[in-house]
């Protein structure tokens, strides 16, 4: 819009003319927006609001009389409220470059002031506490000049080749080069005990390795020898057990031929003996009887006697046959005649036994615990 004016955003629109409110100003302030300015009846300038920068070189004298340059950079401003507006545009204004000038000598007075009153050794070592004191000495006329300072660096101090400074540092130069030449000394020792180490390190490895290589060596060998023994070791292993195996049959057939040769001979002869001697007994209780009646003289008696124990000499004899094994060829002829035999039998017994009785009787037999019979020798009476 023709009239309307908008100053930039690092700016301020300084609008003369016309009466202003403010009364004290001779201008008016506008920043941030734009504002409408008649044409002719007003004039419009502009200040700018930037950072600027001041640098400062100067000779300073110390406390101890000692020269020293100095060298600082200055970053400044116009103030952003109205005041500060107003007094930079009523200096600044027509020539906006004498502010760098105006700002630098202001600081470089403070500087030599402050500087004078320190030594060199708090100048080197509080630069700044040296920095703040020059800011808050010149804080007020920068003020009234409508300026803010935002940093003051001081950049270098120079003893312009009087060599005091390098004498101060020496003592610190010499201790840093002890103490540095102490650590490397150390950092080589401590190198070369670590080399050291890690050549013991490496020997004791090779070492272990070595003895790892020759056991594995070794195990290998007995792996491959047990490896070929295991054919033949296998081989005679089962042989023996077969051996063992076949023992035990053995043993086990022993065991039950010995109980059949008792159960077939043993208790079969035990039997028999026990037969025989009840035969013995018999055979001598019978010979008591006859030589009992022998000596009564009752032959009638004896041969009655005789007579009734014919069937059972009869029997006894049959008896004796029933443990024999014998075969009967010709069925019920072959029963008879068996029959017959046994009652021919009984009385040739006891005819044998009548002529007996005519001859003088003789001790009855004595049967032993064996089963044997013994007779005692015959005595004249």
């Amino acid at each position: 819009m023709f009239g309307y004016r908008v100053p930039a955003p690092n700016e301020a629109m300084l609008i003369s003319g016309g009466k202003h409110s403010s009364g004290a100003s001779p201008f008016r302030v506008v920043t941030g927006h734009g504002a409408f300015v008649m044409p002719i009846f007003r004039k419009v300038r502009f200040l700018t609001l930037s950072m600027c920068e001041a640098e400062v070189t100067e000779v300073c004298v110390t406390k101890q009389a000692i020269a020293l340059t100095v060298r600082a950079v200055i970053a400044f401003k116009v103030g952003n409220d109205t005041e500060s507006i107003v007094n930079a545009g009523q200096r600044f204004l027509s020539d906006q470059d004498q502010m760098s000038v105006l700002t630098g000598r202001i600081f470089a007075g403070h500087l030599r002031s402050i500087i004078g009153s320190m030594t060199v050794e708090e100048i080197i070592t509080e630069r700044q506490k040296l920095a703040t004191e020059v800011l808050d000495g010149s804080a007020v006329e920068m003020a009234k000049i409508g300026l803010t300072v935002d940093a003051l660096q001081i950049q270098s101090i120079d003893d312009m080749k009087l060599g005091y400074i390098a004498a101060m540092a020496a003592p610190h130069n010499a201790a840093i080069q002890r103490d540095a030449q102490i650590a490397q000394a150390v950092a080589n020792q401590t190198a070369a005990e670590a080399e050291q180490k890690s050549q013991r390190t490496q020997a004791e490895y090779a070492r272990q390795t070595s003895i790892v290589q020759a056991q594995y060596r070794a195990e290998v060998e007995a792996a491959q020898a047990e490896a070929a023994q295991a054919g033949p070791l296998a081989q005679a292993k089962a042989q023996q057990e077969v051996i063992d195996a076949r023992t035990e049959l053995a043993q086990r057939e022993a065991e039950l031929r010995q109980q059949q040769l008792v159960a077939e001979v043993i208790k079969p002869a035990d039997a028999e003996a026990e037969r025989i001697r009840i035969l013995a007994l018999a055979e001598a209780e019978k010979m008591r009887v006859q030589a009992e009646a022998a000596a009564s003289n009752n032959r009638v008696a004896l041969d009655r006697m005789l007579i009734d124990q014919l069937p059972q000499i009869v029997k006894e004899a049959g008896r004796g046959l029933s443990g024999a094994n014998v075969n009967i060829l010709n069925g019920a002829d072959g029963l008879g005649e068996m029959a017959a035999g046994l009652v021919g039998q009984g009385l040739s017994i006891l005819d044998s036994v009548k002529r007996g009785l005519s001859t003088p009787p003789s001790p009855a037999p004595v049967p032993e615990e064996n089963g044997q019979v013994t007779r005692p020798e015959l005595t004249q009476s």
